[in-house]
């Protein structure tokens, strides 16, 4: 019978090794995979398997199509099938290298027949504002995954700990109540379990926390929902210890050019932006917005579902019609400005009046479709067009 499976992630990788020490404490006979990347560029990826007592097994396995998270995807699933088939392990803790991301390990685990029944990613609170406001390519510090792995720290960052439902939280001397609050803003749903920051036999009053998250379930597909730009849970508006979220909605449309000539300023003005757009120019293309570190990503996520026949509105994930039911506009369907700022010392009235005026104006508005499609295609060469 093959052991439940646990994924415990992050960049911050002493609060990783602080969670992954804290499950082998918690569940006795637990044992821990961990892949190390950082020898990619040599060629391999170094293997390791442990448990409590120590290093059971250690080997390489060749990286494939010089990738060395595919080469982690084709090793762990064999690696997790001949720990089940010893048997006598209660908890299979998979802990990610830094920049490897939950996701697809998830889809990965699940895919392979394995039951995963938690995604953790440890944080530092201290290091939450540093990391998302670090831009430096991954390659610049030694934590690619690929030679044309282009992410940056902040992006990784900002998915890693968007993506999993728990964070275990380190204890942090420099942390302070601002950096705590980011922490809740940028990820209003987790549940956050406090974790000592190595010291696990002794760090906690309530040791089996950890544990219990760890075992709670884990849903793949509503986990890669919840990701989606159409069907994103957003957070909230928020406003406390200095940390400000500021949710941003309207219907109207930008206009190109405008929204264009203000992406640097509106990509400036938070640690982290996120959500879905329309630009009058194309009616049909929901795009997703994506912002850390002072970079911005601008995606086509397909069609808004208003644009789409009724036949194949039958294709769509009933979580996708749900989320548009749910705000559906007589005119726009589900054509909607919806985007999320979360910063330290936001300026809301600033950011509010900006992206205002990218809006059509009432006149532009009013001129109809058919004009709006001949405005300046002012994305065509971000989004490749």
């Amino acid at each position: 019978m093959s052991p439940p499976v646990v994924i415990v992630g992050g960049l911050h990788a002493d609060a990783r090794r602080a969670a992954v020490d804290r499950l082998l404490a918690d569940v006795p006979g637990s044992v821990v995979l961990h892949h190390d990347l950082a020898t990619a560029a040599a060629g391999t990826v170094v293997r390791t398997v442990r448990d409590a007592a120590g290093v059971r097994s250690a080997g390489e396995a060749p990286l494939v199509n010089d990738c060395a998270c595919c080469a982690l995807r084709e090793d762990l699933v064999p690696e997790l099938a001949r720990l089940a088939d010893a048997g006598g392990t209660p908890l299979a803790i998979v802990e990610l290298w830094d920049s490897v991301e939950p996701k697809a390990m998830a889809e990965v685990m699940t895919a392979g027949g394995f039951t995963v029944t938690g995604v953790i990613t440890a944080v530092d609170p201290a290091l939450v504002l540093p990391y998302l406001g670090n831009g430096d390519d991954l390659a610049e510090g030694g934590l690619a995954a690929a030679a044309t792995d282009q992410r940056t720290v902040a992006d990784t960052f900002a998915r890693q700990l968007e993506y999993a439902p728990v964070l275990a939280v380190a204890e942090s001397a420099e942390a302070d109540d601002e950096d705590r609050e980011l922490l809740a803003q940028l990820h209003p749903t987790a549940r956050r379990v406090p974790i000592g920051h190595g010291d696990p036999a002794g760090a906690s009053s309530r040791p089996s926390l950890l544990a219990e998250a760890a075992l709670a379930g884990f849903d793949v597909e509503a986990a890669a929902a919840a990701q989606h730009p159409a069907c994103a849970l957003l957070p909230a508006e928020a406003d406390a210890h200095g940390v400000a979220t500021f949710v941003w909605r309207r219907r109207r449309p930008f206009h190109p050019e405008r929204l264009y000539a203000a992406l640097e300023d509106l990509t400036c003005a938070a640690a982290r932006s996120r959500g879905r757009f329309w630009l009058a120019d194309k009616p049909d293309t929901l795009l997703h917005w994506d912002a850390a570190g002072g970079a911005l990503c601008v995606e086509s996520a397909g069609p808004w579902l208003a644009s789409l026949p009724d036949a194949a509105w039958e294709m769509v994930p009933p979580v996708r019609r749900a989320a548009a039911a749910l705000d559906w506009h007589p005119e726009h369907g589900d054509r909607c400005q919806h985007l999320v700022f979360t910063s330290p010392g936001l300026d809301r009235d600033g950011l509010a009046h900006l992206l205002e005026s990218c809006l059509l104006t009432d006149a532009e508005y009013a001129a109809g479709r058919d004009a709006w499609k001949r405005l300046p295609p002012a994305f065509d060469t971000l989004l490749e067009v």
